[in-house]
């Protein structure tokens, strides 16, 4: 079990975790907040609210592993 999906590329299992391209994308709104003169201390602390399941089939077959329908329906992507 992984964070990143990169991990999961080079053969991990399973990753489920923050899908860093959404976090990328909304520190650029807090960037934009101070530069236009917002306090860095004024501004809320948010929490992730997207996360990412990834899945690789070729390292489940590997490992003899049979994957749920249910499970591969509910990734976000599969790595074949």
């Amino acid at each position: 079990m992984y964070a990143c999906k990169d991990d999961v590329a080079a053969g991990g299992l399973v990753a489920y975790g923050v899908d860093v391209i959404d976090l990328f994308r909304r520190v650029v709104g807090y960037v934009d907040k101070i530069l236009r003169g917002a306090n860095p201390g004024e501004l809320p602390v948010e929490q992730p609210t997207r996360l990412q399941f990834i899945l690789n089939l070729k390292t489940a077959g590997s490992l003899l592993l049979t994957v749920p329908p249910l499970m591969l329906a509910r990734a976000d992507e599969v790595l074949e």
